[in-house]
């Protein structure tokens, strides 16, 4: 587990802190072909590794995070590159800005997906006594997730909800029942949460009580989730 920890946090460096020290070499670069006032470009990447750095601190065991800020990072990374270069005269760059931020977005989510794919994949028991909150996407679902921390098991429609009805949050006491199923694609799913654009799909699900709710959970980690469950309600 010791070694999956720093495979998984090397990523998160990765992330955090590698993406904004790239983009300061690569505009140191750039500015040391102008003049001394090019050199004022190096505020954005400086300013992004002292926001990773902070935030790396906060978000090292919340997963959920780490798309949002690979995302935001390697977009940002993507239109500097391409934008700077217009302040020592260089004009080209800037016609690939749109493809330049598309392909931050993609390479900053594929960081934050090896990230959680190194932690998850293949489940380890010992997942459950580490302080890592762990994320389940839903398949069919856009955005929405579990999130699995240590006392508590978390259903929400948004990576940030931005209303009591797109999340609902239960102790680990309060769960009752997790059984995994196959769902053949042609149910009609009800979350007690504010769910859109939700699409059936085949594959496995999971079926979750707790305080008299019913959940089906469409996730392809189905076996994974109620491992996970089932040892962190374990006293």
């Amino acid at each position: 587990m010791e070694s999956r920890h720093r495979r998984v946090q090397r990523i998160v460096a990765a992330t955090y802190l590698g993406i904004p020290l790239g983009l300061l070499a690569v505009v140191a670069l750039i500015a040391s072909t102008g003049s001394a006032a090019a050199w004022i470009g190096c505020v954005v990447p400086v300013a992004m590794l002292v926001v990773g750095f902070v935030l790396r601190r906060r978000h090292r065991y919340t997963p959920r995070w780490w798309l949002a800020v690979a995302g935001l990072f390697g977009g940002l990374a993507g239109l500097t590159v391409t934008l700077f270069p217009l302040a020592v005269g260089v004009w080209w760059p800037a016609i690939l800005a749109l493809p330049a931020l598309i392909l931050g977005i993609v390479g900053g989510l594929m960081l934050a997906r090896a990230a959680d794919r190194a932690l998850l994949v293949p489940f380890d028991p010992e997942l459950a006594s580490t302080p890592y909150e762990l994320v389940f996407r839903l398949r069919g679902v856009p955005l929405a997730a579990v999130l699995v921390g240590a006392d508590t098991v978390t259903l929400q429609s948004h990576p940030v909800p931005r209303s009591e009805q797109q999340v609902r949050r239960y102790p680990l006491s309060a769960i009752t029942l997790t059984h995994e199923f196959d769902l053949s694609g042609a149910e009609r799913l009800r979350f007690p949460i504010a769910v859109t654009h939700a699409v059936a799909t085949e594959g496995p699900a999971v079926i979750l009580q707790a305080n008299g709710d019913d959940w089906v959970l469409p996730t392809n980690q189905a076996t994974t989730l109620i491992d996970v469950l089932a040892q962190r309600r374990t006293p």
